[in-house]
């Protein structure tokens, strides 16, 4: 194999580091919504913590996304970046002997993947039928 670019050697290597980066931090990401629902039924958490863990994780946890997947770029960085902005909020606005206590509670849960509840999903269609809604009184009316 005289001859080849060792640099394609380095270059994959670099790549496989960046999907399994990626990889390391979407199981983060699951375990600290895991740990968010955990704290929105804690009895310690104040009413705004309660109700920004309730929004994220009825996100997190809907099997309809507010852009959906099929839209190029902007459909995955609804998961990429806005979801992980809603935790990073609520774990600053739950306390910390709480979220700590939570994420301790949280290992393990959810190991086959996130429940999808569809009840979950009402809030995102109901966003969508406003923003319908909206649009149809712009050009209509």
């Amino acid at each position: 194999m005289a001859g080849a670019d060792p640099l394609i050697g380095v270059e994959q290597k670099e790549k496989t580091k960046f999907w399994q980066g990626l990889k390391d931090r979407a199981g983060q990401l699951k375990h600290k919504v895991a740990a968010v629902f955990l704290a929105y039924k804690h009895k310690d958490t104040p009413w705004y913590a309660k109700l920004a863990a309730l929004i994220t994780v009825g996100y997190a946890l809907s099997p309809i996304d507010l852009i959906p997947d099929f839209i190029p770029v902007l459909g995955y960085l609804d998961d990429m970046i806005l979801l992980p902005l809603m935790v990073a909020l609520c774990v600053r606005l739950i306390p910390k002997a709480v979220f700590e206590q939570c994420e301790l509670q949280a290992q393990g849960m959810w190991q086959e993947g996130k429940p999808k509840r569809w009840v979950y999903a009402l809030p995102i269609v109901l966003i969508w039928l406003l923003i319908l809604g909206l649009i149809a009184k712009a050009v209509f009316f």
